[in-house]
């Protein structure tokens, strides 16, 4: 039961990612999303990085309230969220933007999709018009682009 909730809780945040970066990051705090679609910041730490704590938050609460009153719920919830953002973390910083040379090819179809989804996503620098706002989902469109250039 515990392992169902930590996946469900991975799979969920999916949903939540694209939620958040969609309304919220594209919303009300582009003021801290800005600088990564537009590059203002030629330092090694965006404002955008100051998402990493925000979203860390409730994994770590939860983690924690899991521990300290024993609840097996709340200590899988915080973990799938925890996973989701190393997940998170070493597609989009290392991966896609290459912040830490690592992962620098691959041939693997579902990787090339996330890249050029990704991708499509920042050919817009401003908040509005933007498209393929979740990390680990990506549209069959996509993926098809990546079939067909093979």
């Amino acid at each position: 039961m515990i392992w169902l909730i930590l996946i469900m809780t991975f799979f969920i945040m999916e949903g939540v990612a694209w939620f958040t970066h969609k309304y919220i990051m594209h919303g009300f705090l582009w003021v801290l999303h800005k600088d990564h679609h537009t590059h203002e910041n030629t330092g090694f730490i965006e404002k955008n990085d100051s998402f990493f704590l925000i979203f860390a938050t409730p994994g770590i609460l939860c983690t924690l309230l899991g521990s300290v009153f024993g609840s097996d719920i709340s200590f899988a919830i915080g973990i799938g969220i925890t996973l989701y953002g190393l997940c998170y973390f070493l597609v989009h910083d290392v991966f896609i933007h290459q912040r830490i040379k690592w992962f620098r090819k691959s041939n693997n179809r579902y990787f090339k999709g996330i890249r050029r989804a990704h991708y499509m996503h920042h050919k817009h620098r401003g908040k509005e018009d933007g498209e393929c706002f979740g990390m680990l989902w990506v549209p069959f469109k996509y993926l098809k682009r990546v079939k067909a250039q093979k």
